[in-house]
């Protein structure tokens, strides 16, 4: 289906619901196609490909509201599809605040090309994608007399939508993605270390295709001899690969349903200085080519570059529509873009050399944060650092503590970004970590 069809068919499905008793709607229709394949000993081992296309339509009925979805996209099987969701919706209880967004807020066009997507996705060979997987397993096999196995995969994907909304909205939007990812595992006395490379891009041309095997093997054979390490408070730097996990509770506390609901460890601190003045984080829409670059939301809201915390001052929240009004607040987008650390001036290995004592994480094994109160235990794994140097592998180790304390205490923040994900995160290094082990 064509972009224009698409159009199309949304702007009659949008209609159907306003002529059966909608008063209002909003309707997306979105296709994706992705493949990956996975080989192990030298052998593909699996083959996937999915193609999807699939109508969504947000009801607005006498204050009352209902999302439903579908895969048949025939006008004969979504009038008669409407027409029930229209009539369930009738049976739920009204709610003042449904409504869609107010148009003055929506995307208008003329936006900048952020370059999401890779024109020649269709022009790339399926032969070459499988040796592209055989080609990182290769650069393992047979480097090491203690590789235990060996797996390596490959995947790409295309996401395309239109939506329109009956009070004025149009927009449409359109991603591609590539990934490519080595695991091994090595013997290690009575354990198995394992760990993991991957590299990803938006255009196919700027996906890595070297060094992913090595790498992981390389994160693999460090572990080996892994143990536990006496309990106590020391410094802790969380590789930048990892700073999501420790970051994402404060993402989480920032929603709009988890503030309005007092859910959350960070409601009603709007302008307050929460966090170390080291931490300035800001959500940037407009990076081109960033993993999460777009000009509207999922309401079609137009994004804007915010800052999220300044100097350790929250500054923004992220509320829809729905939210907004129940906080009488103004909507800023429920969710992220891009979120971009403020970096410093040291690398990695320049954080480790400031470091006495400490443990550099550079994995976690489960654990979990309350969402009210910021209070966390995580298992990690990583490795003792003693006198500036790294001196052992370690695991099997706990940290716990609050948020609001952990990310009040940053001793610096390095400035090797990762940039393969739309949270653009740096090396932290905190002070005074609660670690429990032996």
């Amino acid at each position: 289906m064509t972009k224009e069809e698409k159009y199309s068919l949304a702007k009659w499905a949008m209609s159907h619901a306003l002529k059966n008793g909608a008063q209002q709607a909003s309707v997306s229709i979105s296709n994706s196609r992705s493949s990956s394949v996975e080989v192990r000993e030298e052998k593909m081992d699996k083959l996937e490909q999915a193609i999807q296309s699939n109508l969504s339509i947000r009801l607005y009925v006498d204050n009352k509201f209902s999302a439903h979805s579908t895969n048949r996209l025939k006008k004969e099987d979504l009038a008669g599809f409407i027409e029930e969701a229209i009539a369930a919706t009738r049976y739920l209880s009204e709610d003042e605040f449904r409504t869609l967004p107010n148009p003055e807020l929506y995307y208008k066009g003329g936006g900048p090309d952020l370059k999401t997507f890779d024109n020649s996705f269709d022009r790339n060979d399926p032969q070459q994608k499988i040796d592209l997987a055989f080609r990182a397993e290769k650069e393992v096999l047979g480097r090491d007399e203690r590789i235990v196995s060996v797996s390596a995969s490959y995947s790409d994907g295309i996401y395309e939508r239109v939506m329109v909304t009956s009070n004025g909205f149009e927009g449409d939007t359109a991603n591609s993605s590539y990934g490519l990812n080595a695991q091994v595992s090595v013997k290690g006395g009575d354990a198995r270390p394992s760990s993991y490379w991957s590299e990803t891009a938006v255009f196919y041309e700027d996906l890595k295709k070297s060094d992913i095997g090595r790498k992981a093997l390389d994160l693999a054979l460090k572990k080996i001899g892994q143990k536990k390490v006496t309990s106590g408070k020391m410094h802790m730097i969380v590789e930048n690969r990892m700073v999501g996990r420790l970051f994402s509770p404060l993402i989480s506390a920032l929603n709009g349903s988890a503030v309005q609901q007092k859910n959350s460890f960070l409601a009603d601190q709007l302008g307050e200085k929460i966090f170390s003045e080291k931490l300035t984080v800001t959500d940037d829409p407009f990076i081109v080519s960033g993993r999460g670059s777009r000009l509207f939301d999922n309401e079609g809201l137009a994004t804007q570059k915010r800052p999220v915390f300044e100097g350790g001052v929250l500054k923004n929240y992220f509320i829809d529509t729905y939210y907004g009004k129940k906080l009488e607040m103004p909507p800023t987008s429920g969710s992220t873009t891009n979120l971009v650390f403020n970096t410093g001036n040291k690398n990695l290995d320049e954080l480790i050399a400031t470091v006495q004592k400490g443990i550099l994480v550079t994995g976690f094994n489960g654990g979990n944060c309350n969402g009210a109160t910021g209070d966390f235990s995580y298992g990690i794994e990583g490795f003792l650092i003693e006198n500036q140097q790294i001196v052992q592998p370690v695991s099997e180790m706990n940290i716990t503590g609050n948020m609001k304390t952990l990310w009040s205490a940053i001793a610096e923040i390095g400035n090797d970004t990762f940039e393969q994900s739309s949270w653009l995160t740096p090396s932290v290094l905190f002070y005074d970590v609660d670690f429990s082990g032996a």
